[in-house]
């Protein structure tokens, strides 16, 4: 049966087929990632079983391109929407909700701007075996943040090993250039098998008044047989938050895939009987260079006054996965 093209795809198509005849280079890439999960968040409704996207990696379409304007100096963008693989729609709530930005390289480094990824976002994708994903994906204890809108984020070239950044987020609150207004800042060093980052970001509220801060600190080392992986982050803001978070873990390398396991624990420095901790394990095994099957389950156990990943105070949650994911 012969299919044809939609005509609001093809306009989009064709808009960017324009974008690739100006540029100097622009590159289309993507992930598409699928799985079954089985979630028993100890609440009164129950366990459900659900197909869901994005489990390992978000899926995502995006544009990037550079242009050389001479002298050492590049222009360069990504546009990079998220979408949702088991309904079609997209993700984030936005044409191009995961990033959005346009920016300048040279030997100064990169600075970029519009909607990108935060600074400690970054910084733990490096630290946490799962890299934000799957069962043991390390946001489910640690508060970091993915991505910062109305950001200048600027990049360090990389200096014997060590690169840096600055990022700012305008609030755009007429009368009060502090109101909502974000500050954050990173560096991370590498050298052969060691890597180590350090990160941390400032958040005001709508008045205008520190509400959040955060710093996260963490390394890796690469013995060759298995990676290890340690992260610690301290959040501090307005009312009763003060928490502490920590994470061991390891990724082994075996055959065509690997195993991953880590341990997660969160402790309320302001209230008792309010930590939790959180044990997983994963295992991922390549098809190809751009295919792989992956499972991970995770089990989050809860003190008695909180419900990190639970449908209940003091619930323990459960979460098993198995699905496909595919880089184009």
């Amino acid at each position: 049966m012969k299919k044809s093209i939609p005509v609001l795809a093809l306009a989009f198509l064709g808009v960017f087929s324009g974008v690739a005849r100006a540029q100097s280079s622009v590159t289309v890439y993507g992930i598409l990632d699928a799985a079954v999960s089985h979630d028993n968040n100890g609440g009164p409704a129950g366990s459900v079983t659900s197909l869901d996207s994005g489990v390992q990696s978000g899926s995502r379409l995006g544009f990037k391109g550079t242009e050389d304007l001479g002298g050492g100096l590049k222009t360069n963008f990504v546009l990079e929407m998220g979408m949702n693989v088991d309904t079609g729609t997209s993700g984030q709530g936005a044409a191009f909700g995961r990033q959005a930005f346009v920016g300048l390289a040279g030997d100064f480094g990169v600075v970029n701007f519009g909607r990108q990824k935060a600074v400690t976002y970054d910084i733990m994708d490096d630290l946490d075996p799962f890299n934000i994903g799957l069962a043991g994906d390390a946001g489910r204890l640690f508060q970091t943040t993915n991505r910062r809108n109305n950001a200048i984020t600027y990049f360090t070239p990389n200096l014997n090993g060590f690169i840096g950044s600055l990022q700012y987020g305008f609030g755009e609150v007429a009368g009060n250039t502090a109101a909502s207004r974000l500050v954050g800042a990173s560096g991370s060093y590498a050298a052969g098998p060691f890597l180590a980052s350090l990160a941390y970001e400032k958040v005001n509220d709508a008045s205008g008044n520190d509400s959040a801060r955060k710093t996260l600190v963490g390394a890796t080392y690469n013995f060759g047989v298995a990676k290890a992986h340690a992260a610690y982050e301290a959040n501090k803001g307005t009312g009763a938050l003060d928490t502490r978070v920590w994470l061991l873990g390891v990724s082994v390398p075996v055959g065509a895939g690997a195993i991953l396991a880590d341990y997660t624990r969160v402790t309320d420095q302001a209230r008792a009987n309010a930590n939790a901790n959180q044990i997983a394990v994963g295992y991922t095994y390549n098809l190809s260079k751009r295919t792989n099957l992956y499972t991970s389950f995770s089990r989050t156990a809860n003190d008695d006054l909180v419900a990190y990943n639970a449908g209940a105070i003091g619930a323990t949650d459960k979460l098993i996965d198995f699905g496909i994911r595919h880089k184009f």
